[in-house]
């Protein structure tokens, strides 16, 4: 299907609801070939890469077909990592929000299986989860399937080198016979072949290629921040980045008019192009962007597959596009003609994995982009401000001025100095010559900057500092204070090594929220937590129990297993490889706890959380006392 073909979201046969909800106009080639035939009920195949639009491809039909009536789940996605769990329930829920009483569930493992059990019981219509946390809740009996219409297998490949495609059968085995089966994939290796042939029925097949690539004219960067910190970095793009036309595509056209509003109230001049604008409006709105009467253009996709204007220096995506494509064509309108142009995206904290998909798609790195401080933003108005007055002073009469100043200092005794900053005031106090000091990062924090940042701070300590800053363990016990002001002696520590750390994007609440949650830690014995750059080291309470210690070994975070393991002495005097199996050296933690959790344990497990294992029964059932022997 050609670009110029490609028919609007109004023609698809979507309902009215899902389709107030969609922002953009055009579909995008998968999305345009997936929706007649999954709104018909027929089984998909589907192959295209991420970053493509699948997504919207099959949640917009499968929305559309739901009856909210019934109370138990009628669509389940299964999603090879938590992220895209998460991401493809944020997308559903954002999709249906003018069907009233709609709930989607991400149910994924490092969560606590208690708030999962819970929502269930709510009327849920949609299920999003990885395979291992699934099987958990089926085998558990908590989640019904009888209901069940469609199973979506998203990104099967990658489950597929994750290893759950023994889970995903084990699934489909647990769902109606008669049901709707769409997966997706940007490979079909033979497995996956079979998997299809297997619990798909004369499927639909689609296949997507992206043909389109960038040109090295464009200068492509990043920035990672927060929605709420986005105009300031856009405006500090603007002074400090030399531009001749600026081109910012967001997603809605409501969003053109309202981002234009905001950068008006800073004083830029800017104008918005949509598709509710009409054809004369819009071609006479580009003509004066392409003739230099305005600067800044804030756009909707409509624009980005036929303008033509060579002065574009910079385009800058505000919000994300949907899929690579729509990223390609939009950049596509700078570096023309052999010109030089850059390219700027602006990415949520969440945003790794579409950064990972254009610049596959693309085949080339995008680089972070280092927002300008405040003392060189001050130093660009300071520069400008001069200018100005060198400009002023040479083009205008300003004798009468001249004289009014002099008077004014002859009558008291203020300064021409004085009188010059006061003047200087008036004219600046809108936009002041001084930047503040934004709470934005200055620079985008890249997928290995935190790592390097943790190596660079290690590297400046002396030898051993890390283990002398961390508190001694063979000292009394330590005590902490508890609600009502009481204390609580703390017990012995022990340093454990997880396989995961910067590199993996892994923060601090991932592995205190896992920890916690699967072992029954109170966090307030989860301590001196150090992230390095391939691992990460933490303090935990001795004496863990056996079968808690190999469950947390199982334990995924961030796509990795934590494959936990306690540190000897020895480990701690040299720096710990990385290995993928414990060293057998290391001691397993304390056996007078192993199969136990007894009185003054710090360990009460709560459930499971590992996507590939079995569920856990030590927090379903009491321990077993130990017999005495007479």
């Amino acid at each position: 299907m050609s670009e110029q073909n490609t028919p609007p979201f109004s023609s698809l046969g979507l309902s009215s609801q899902v389709l107030s909800s969609v922002d953009y106009e055009y579909p995008s080639p998968i999305q345009a070939e997936s929706i007649p035939p999954l709104l018909a009920g027929r089984d998909l195949l589907g192959q295209a890469q991420t970053g493509t639009g699948k997504t919207a491809a099959f949640s917009l039909p499968l929305l559309s077909n739901l009856d909210l009536s019934k109370t138990k789940p009628q669509v389940l996605v299964l999603a090879p990592t938590r992220e895209l769990a998460i991401q493809v329930a944020e997308a559903m829920q954002a999709y249906a929000k003018k069907l009233p009483g709609f709930h989607v569930l991400p149910i994924y493992g490092g969560q606590s299986i208690g708030i999962q059990l819970k929502q269930l019981k709510r009327n849920v219509h949609v299920i999003v989860g990885t395979p291992g946390r699934i099987i958990d809740h089926i085998k558990r009996g908590t989640l019904k399937l009888d209901q069940l219409q469609t199973v979506v297998m998203d990104e099967a490949d990658e489950m597929l080198r994750m290893g759950f495609v023994d889970d995903v059968e084990t699934i489909l085995k647990a769902t109606p016979e008669k049901k709707q089966v769409v997966l997706f994939s940007a490979t079909m290796p033979p497995v996956i072949k079979k998997l299809t042939q297997r619990y798909l029925k004369d499927p639909v097949d689609i296949r997507i290629k992206s043909k389109t690539v960038t040109v090295p004219t464009i200068r492509q960067r990043y920035w990672k921040g927060k929605t709420i910190h986005k105009l300031d970095a856009l405006t500090r793009i603007f002074e400090a980045e030399p531009f001749d036309g600026i081109l910012i595509f967001v997603r809605t056209k409501s969003m053109t008019h309202e981002l234009g509003e905001k950068l008006e109230a800073r004083g830029y001049a800017t104008t918005a192009i949509n598709g509710d604008i009409k054809q004369e409006l819009r071609e006479k709105t580009i003509e004066q962007f392409r003739r230099g009467k305005i600067d800044i253009m804030i756009a909707t996709d409509v624009v980005a597959r036929g303008l033509d204007v060579e002065r574009i220096s910079h385009v800058i995506n505000y919000d994300m596009p949907h899929d690579t494509e729509s990223y390609v064509h939009r950049i596509g309108r700078t570096g023309r003609a052999g010109r030089e142009g850059t390219a700027i995206l602006f990415i949520p904290p969440r945003g790794d994995r579409m950064l990972q998909s254009i610049e596959r798609a693309t085949g080339q790195k995008i680089l972070p982009f280092q927002l300008p401080t405040a003392e060189s933003i001050s130093e660009t108005r300071i520069t400008r401000f001069k200018q100005q007055i060198s400009e002023i002073a040479l083009q205008q009469d300003l004798d009468f001025l001249e004289s009014v100043v002099s008077s004014y200092a002859n009558e008291g005794d203020m300064s021409i100095e004085k009188i010059a900053a006061a003047l200087a005031w008036l004219a600046q106090k809108d936009r002041p010559l001084s930047a503040k000091q934004l709470d934005i990062p200055t620079h985008t924090d890249s997928r290995t900057d935190r790592g390097r940042k943790e190596r660079d701070n290690n590297a400046d300590r002396p030898a051993r500092s890390r283990e002398k800053s961390r508190a001694p363990r063979d000292e009394t016990k330590r005590s902490r204070v508890k609600e009502g002001g009481n204390t609580e002696a703390l017990p012995d520590m022990v340093t454990y090594r997880l396989e995961v750390g910067a590199d993996h994007e892994v923060e601090a609440k991932h592995i205190v929220g896992a920890i916690a949650n699967e072992a029954g830690v109170d966090s307030a014995f989860i301590r001196n937590l150090q992230i390095e750059a391939d691992h990460s080291l933490v303090d935990l309470p001795d004496g863990m129990p056996k079968p808690i210690y190999k469950h947390l070994q199982k334990i995924w975070v961030q796509g990795q297993q934590l494959k936990l393991r306690q540190l000897t002495p020895k480990d701690r005097k040299h720096a710990p490889e990385k290995s993928d199996k414990p060293s057998e050296k290391t001691k397993s933690p304390r056996s007078d706890n192993a199969d136990r959790t007894g009185k003054g344990s710090k360990f009460t497990p709560k459930g499971t959380g590992s996507k590939r294992s079995a569920p856990s029964t030590a927090g379903d059932k009491k321990p077993r006392k130990k017999k005495k022997k007479s």
